[in-house]
């Protein structure tokens, strides 16, 4: 296998189509594209299909839109539906408000490395900096993403801001494998994923799934590494998602903890038709039943 692994981008969302089209061309300014962006839709309604058809026809590389019904909160379920369609070997994943540095597919091509898992880091866009991206042409903002650091009006966490990629490979960070997880931006191996059966998609409403996926990735013998100042990414403000799960899922957390649970209860192995790597197209639509 090469050295530099194909990369399959998985970007999730949920009916916010403006944002999602401003984290689409923020990609479209990667110095390097990923092999297919798969985006993982947890039930949007029709402004969305829209936008990806729309999207598809001048996107520089495949762009696949993985959907099910909106059933409430489901980002296990949606996301390992588009894993198990992934061509590539290696998955960057991101939420539909992150908006990439155009170097940051590239960073994450550089630091992949077999056994381990990446965390990535975001800073946090204002309400009035998000409102400011929105409201522009969606074309400009990939450039007004490079232009973003840590002194930019409306950037909050300055150091992950910091776009400084010499200094990337002496961060060490927390080695645990579930402190400060954040789903909205992590890499790892699909075969890795594969092999602890993905997210747990008994993990409904918000909260923990993705804990609980990097926990079995450190129980399956897969370290955790902190990718910072290369991959830089900001997330656009929002209003906080409901909680109302977050005890319940807390509590199947420390379940999975104390088992040392290496496979998901019910997880990507539920879509084992779609495990075989599928054929790219300009627009790929996959429905659940």
């Amino acid at each position: 296998m090469s050295t530099t692994p194909r990369i399959s981008l998985l970007v999730s969302t949920y009916n916010w189509p403006q944002a999602l089209a401003c984290v689409l061309e923020a990609i479209r300014h990667q110095t390097q594209h990923p092999l297919e962006v798969i985006v993982a839709d947890d039930g949007s309604g029709d402004d969305t299909r829209t936008l990806l058809a729309q999207q598809a026809r001048t996107f520089p590389v495949p762009l696949h839109h993985v959907w099910h019904p909106d059933a409430g909160f489901r980002a296990a379920a949606i996301r390992n539906r588009g894993i198990a369609q992934a061509q590539g070997e290696y998955i960057v994943q991101i939420d539909g408000d992150i908006l990439l540095h155009p170097a940051a597919l590239a960073a994450h091509a550089r630091f992949a490395q077999r056994g381990s898992f990446v965390q990535g880091s975001r800073a946090l866009l204002s309400a009035e900096r998000t409102q400011s991206l929105l409201a522009g042409e969606a074309a400009e903002v990939g450039r007004r993403v490079a232009t973003l650091g840590p002194w930019s009006r409306g950037v909050h966490g300055m150091l992950n801001a910091w776009y400084a990629p010499a200094l990337s490979r002496w961060v060490r960070g927390s080695r645990d494998t579930v402190h400060r997880i954040r789903g909205c931006h992590i890499a790892f191996w699909r075969d890795d994923i594969l092999r602890v059966n993905g997210y747990d998609e008994s993990y409904e409403g918000w909260g923990r799934e993705d804990s609980d996926l990097t926990l079995r990735l450190g129980h399956a013998g897969l370290m955790r590494r902190n990718l910072k100042f290369s991959a830089v990414a900001f997330h656009l403000w929002h209003p906080a998602a409901a909680r109302d799960a977050l005890d319940r899922n807390t509590h199947a957390l420390e379940t999975a903890r104390l088992e040392q649970r290496v496979r998901a209860r019910r997880g990507i192995a539920e879509h084992a038709l779609h495990i075989a790597h599928v054929a790219p197209s300009s627009l790929s639509q996959s429905d659940a039943p």
